[in-house]
C-alpha cells in the first residue's frame, strides 16, 4: 500500500508560488464606529494617528503548539515588520479558554500596547475584556474567529463557508451516500461552530449520508491516532477533517486499509499527499489571517478608514481542478504543517522571508 509522506524541512515558497485564496471583503462599519473605530486614536499613550509611531502589537493565542496558529503569530510579527510602524510585538500563546484568554488580554492591556490582535476562544464572553480595551483607545481585531463586540474589526476566513464546501466536495465524492468519519476541532471554540453550521447544511441536501462525530482538538497527533483506532474498527466511506488532514492519510497504512476521500485544508504535507494519488482535496484557510489583522489594526492606528469585516472565501482544490496550482505550492523541503498560503494581495505585505524568520520588530 502506497505511503503518501514526504520528507521536509522548514524552508517557505518563492513569491510566484502564492495559493491565489480569493478574497471578498465585506464593509459592515457599526455606527459611530467607521474610520478608526473606537481605537482609531491609538492607545493612552498618544501615538495613534503619527505615521512615525512606534506601535505595539499585543497576540492572544489559546492553542500552543499547533502549526496552523504558529504561523498565524508569525503573520502578525512579519506585517508588523514590514510596515515600519511598529517597535515591538508581545505575544501570548498558551492552551486555555475564554477564562485563561480574558486574563491575558487584561495582561496585555496592562503592558500598554496600542492594538491586540486575538484569536478568540468564545465569541461572546470576550466582549466585555474587549470593550474595557477599546475604552483605553486599544485596537481590536479578532482573527480566523469572530467576536460580537460591535466596536472590535473582524478579520476571518470565512468558517461556515468553509465547512459546506469541504462537506459537499467530500459527500459528491463518495457518491451521495455512506458513512464519513467526522473530524472536528474544539468543541465550543466559534471556528468549529461555524464550520458544523455548514456541514449540516450541506447534510440536507445529501440524506444517504451518515457520520460519526470525534474531536481532535486541532492536535495532528491526536487526529491520527482517532483515524487508525476507527479505521481499524470500522468502515468509512470518507473523512472530514478539520485541520489534522496528512496524518489521518497516514493513518490508512497503519491501519491496513484502503484509502478512501479525505479533505483537510492547504497543509505542506497534505498538498503532497495529494500530488502523490491521495484522494482528497483541500479548502483554503490561509494561517495568515494574523498578518491580515496586524494589516487592518495599523492602518486603523494611523487614522485610516478601514471596514470592520474582512472576510476571506474559501476554494477547493483538487487533482482535477488544482494539480497545477497544487504542485506551485508544495515544497517537499518544507515544514509539514506550514500552511501553503504565504500572501493576501492588498491585506498583507510582507515578504515570504519575513514570514519565515518569525521575528517582529526588535527581535
Amino acid at each position: 500500500m502506497k505511503q503518501f509522506t514526504r520528507t521536509r524541512s522548514g524552508r517557505l515558497l518563492a513569491l510566484g508560488a502564492l495559493t491565489a485564496t480569493s478574497l471578498m471583503v465585506i464593509t459592515g462599519c457599526a455606527s459611530g464606529s467607521s474610520g478608526g473605530g473606537s481605537g482609531g486614536g491609538g492607545s493612552s499613550t498618544g501615538t495613534g494617528g503619527s505615521e512615525a509611531a512606534d506601535y505595539v502589537i499585543g497576540v492572544s493565542n489559546t492553542l500552543a503548539g499547533n502549526g496552523w496558529r504558529e504561523e498565524m503569530i508569525c503573520s502578525v510579527k512579519a506585517e508588523a515588520l514590514a510596515s515600519g510602524k511598529v517597535s515591538k510585538v508581545i505575544a501570548i500563546s498558551k492552551n486555555g479558554g475564554p477564562t485563561e484568554q480574558i486574563q491575558d488580554l487584561q495582561s496585555l492591556i496592562s503592558q500598554g500596547v496600542n492594538a491586540i490582535i486575538l484569536n478568540p476562544a468564545d465569541r461572546e464572553k470576550l466582549n466585555p475584556i474587549i470593550a474595557e480595551a477599546e475604552k483605553k483607545g486599544i485596537v481590536v481585531v479578532a482573527v480566523d474567529s469572530p467576536v460580537t463586540d460591535p466596536d472590535a474589526y473582524i478579520a476571518v476566513n470565512d468558517q461556515k463557508e468553509w465547512g459546506r464546501m469541504n462537506a459537499e466536495w467530500l459527500f459528491t465524492a463518495m457518491g451521495g451516500k455512506g458513512k464519513f468519519l467526522y473530524m472536528r476541532g474544539i468543541e465550543g471554540v466559534p471556528a468549529d461552530t461555524d464550520r458544523d453550521a455548514g456541514v449540516q447544511e450541506a447534510l440536507k441536501d445529501f440524506p444517504d449520508i451518515t457520520y460519526k462525530e470525534v474531536w481532535t482538538g486541532w492536535d495532528y497527533t491526536k487526529g491520527g491516532e482517532i483515524a487508525v483506532q476507527e479505521f481499524s474498527a470500522g468502515k468509512y466511506q470518507g473523512v472530514w477533517t478539520s485541520g489534522t488532514d496528512y496524518t489521518v492519510v497516514n493513518a490508512f497504512e497503519t491501519a491496513g486499509v484502503d484509502p478512501v476521500p479525505v479533505t483537510g485544508q492547504e497543509t505542506n504535507a497534505f498538498l503532497g499527499q495529494l500530488i502523490d494519488g491521495a484522494p482528497g482535496a483541500y479548502i483554503t484557510n490561509p494561517a495568515i489571517i494574523g498578518g491580515v489583522g496586524a494589516n487592518i489594526a495599523i492602518r486603523a492606528l494611523a487614522g485610516e478608514t478601514v471596514d470592520k469585516q474582512t472576510i476571506l472565501t474559501p476554494r477547493v482544490i483538487d487533482a482535477k481542478t488544482g494539480m497545477d496550482e497544487m504542485k506551485a505550492s508544495y515544497d517537499p523541503d518544507q515544514d509539514a504543517l506550514y500552511n501553503a498560503t504565504f500572501q493576501i494581495e492588498g491585506q498583507t505585505t510582507f515578504t515570504p522571508e519575513q514570514l519565515k524568520s518569525c521575528k517582529g520588530p526588535g527581535e
